[in-house]
């Protein structure tokens, strides 16, 4: 391996122990410190995810666990944001299947109560709570359970 080569698989190993990175983001970093070497970034992707450095599956499930609680992102817009990442399916089913049902819920639940509480009075107010719930990723049926508990509730 040429020392330009071991510089960047070095300096990449480094960004990868300390956080989850993807291959296509990789990839693309290494492209770019290559110069656009296609050959060499391939071959330093190849030596990480030999060396279990880049793993898509692994950083799928820690994209998905923590958009989810942390974020409140559903499971559309989790699967969306991890394809435009270049995740490929089988990753993506596998992480979404990893996400605690409830706890996602009673998360979507409480967004939508505090969310309800600044738009009470308006007329158009379960409309947009609606509108609110699809932009954070969750299907509509999941959603409109959700809003008539908030709004029956509140």
């Amino acid at each position: 391996m040429e020392e330009s080569v071991k510089k960047v698989l070095l300096s990449l190993q480094r960004l990868c122990v300390k956080r989850e990175c993807c291959s296509d983001e990789i990839y693309r970093k290494a492209l770019q410190k290559m110069d656009g070497d296609a050959a060499a970034a391939g071959e330093i992707l190849g030596s990480l995810k030999a060396d279990a450095f880049v793993d898509d599956a692994r950083y799928a499930a820690a994209f998905a666990r923590e958009k989810s609680s942390l974020a409140g992102w559903g499971p559309i817009k989790i699967r969306f944001a991890l394809r435009g990442k270049g995740v490929g399916e089988a990753e993506i089913s596998a992480a979404l299947e990893g996400i605690d049902a409830e706890k996602a819920e009673a998360r979507l639940l409480k967004d939508l109560a505090a969310k309800w509480k600044t738009l009470e009075g308006e007329p158009d107010a379960k409309l947009r709570l609606i509108k609110y719930a699809l932009a954070k990723g969750y299907g509509y049926d999941a959603v409109q359970s959700a809003v008539e508990r908030t709004v029956c509730d509140g």
